[in-house]
């Protein structure tokens, strides 16, 4: 007989291995509530977000961890219609051309699938109907949550308040909203700055984002404080934003090449970007790392096959996915979600960063 749970967390004593469980066949309810230490009931109101369930922090993350162990998979037809739920969160981004996306994708994927859900993505770019179009199916109940990493204008922050649905802006703030789960870019900007300082570079240009994105602005502000922190002057001139593309990296590392001094160093503020950068310098004839070195934020696998490898700072791409998944499933609408996703950031040194040739005024 299988004890009663315990009065203060609905614990019950693990033991034997039932005939469904993953010896014998199909994982089921039992199954995990057996593992867990937990009543049947406890199991199913975890999965399904009850908000009366009061139970210890522990315990519920106990529960989904031998969820994730054991491979256990409700049914998600019968558990719509029971709940009156989707079990789907949304994921819009602007461009799935840019890697950056496919690790945050990849993140937000796996922890909705820990959690019982389905991800749902979409993008801006080459969407023949738009974003309101999207929009208006998030707000139809199509899904349970949604995770904005798309372009950030007042307009659409009205339109995501208006679905009356738990969102959260991912890797992107915007005046007025309190819900958001970015990276410590400022913290990044400064490693990768450090890292070139450290080589012993002086004059280090910045091929920074768009102007106009969240991102951009605090990698380019945690640039000039990594410098002056350094004691080294801010060069106006040695700023040139771009797109997170190729084409854009190119055409800002193109612009920096006609100054009358160029930089011994450039810090990259996007991997896509650095693509094109790499190729500029090629183009002209410009020898990575001995004329100059280069770095970039997020780290990719093709970052180690490009010629020369780049040098880059890996940001936890995958876990501000996960966070942002973890978060719109266990708040409502009006909660404020106020996150930084801090570890690991690391630089991770190959080719394109070296120490400044000899009498270039580094």
């Amino acid at each position: 007989m299988t004890p009663k749970p315990a009065p203060d967390d609905n614990r019950a004593t693990p033991g034997k291995v039932l005939p469904g469980s993953p010896m014998s066949g199909k994982v089921t309810l039992s199954d995990v509530a057996l593992l867990a230490g937990v009543d049947r009931s406890v199991v199913s109101r975890v999965i399904n977000d009850d908000p009366k369930l009061s139970i210890r922090p522990a315990t519920r993350q106990r529960v989904l961890e031998t969820i994730d162990k054991l491979g256990y998979r409700p049914n998600a037809a019968a558990r719509s219609l029971r709940t009156a739920r989707s079990y789907m969160l949304g994921l819009f981004i602007p461009d799935f051309a840019n890697p950056v996306y496919a690790e945050i994708i990849k993140g937000a994927e796996t922890e909705a699938g820990k959690l019982g859900y389905a991800l749902m993505t979409a993008s801006s770019e080459g969407v023949r109907q738009g974003v309101d179009h999207y929009m208006d199916l998030f707000g139809q109940g199509r899904v349970d949550g949604l995770l904005f990493a798309g372009e950030e204008t007042g307009r659409e922050l009205e339109q995501l308040r208006s679905l009356r649905l738990p969102w959260v802006l991912v890797n992107r703030r915007v005046p007025g909203s309190d819900r958001y789960v970015v990276l410590d870019d400022g913290h990044a900007s400064k490693l990768a700055v450090d890292h070139l300082v450290a080589l012993g570079h002086r004059r280090i240009a910045h091929i920074a984002g768009p102007e106009t994105a969240d991102t951009a602005r605090r990698r380019r502000t945690g640039y000039t404080a990594a410098m002056t922190a350094a004691g080294l002057p801010v060069d106006p001139r040695l700023i040139v934003h771009a797109d997170y593309t190729p084409a854009g990296g190119h055409a800002a590392m193109t612009e920096l090449l006609a100054a009358d001094e160029r930089p011994t160093a450039v810090f990259v503020a996007n991997v896509a970007s650095a693509v094109g950068v790499l190729h500029a310098l090629y183009a002209a004839g410009v020898s990575v790392p001995r004329d100059i070195s280069v770095i970039a934020v997020h780290d990719m696998a093709l970052a180690g096959h490009l010629v020369p490898a780049l040098t880059t700072v890996r940001m936890p791409l995958g876990e501000l996915g996960a966070r942002a998944v973890r978060l719109i499933a266990t708040r409502g609408p009006a909660d404020t979600i106020t996150e930084v996703v801090m570890e690991p950031v690391e630089v991770v040194v190959r080719e394109s960063t070296a120490p400044p040739a000899p009498g270039t005024g580094s």
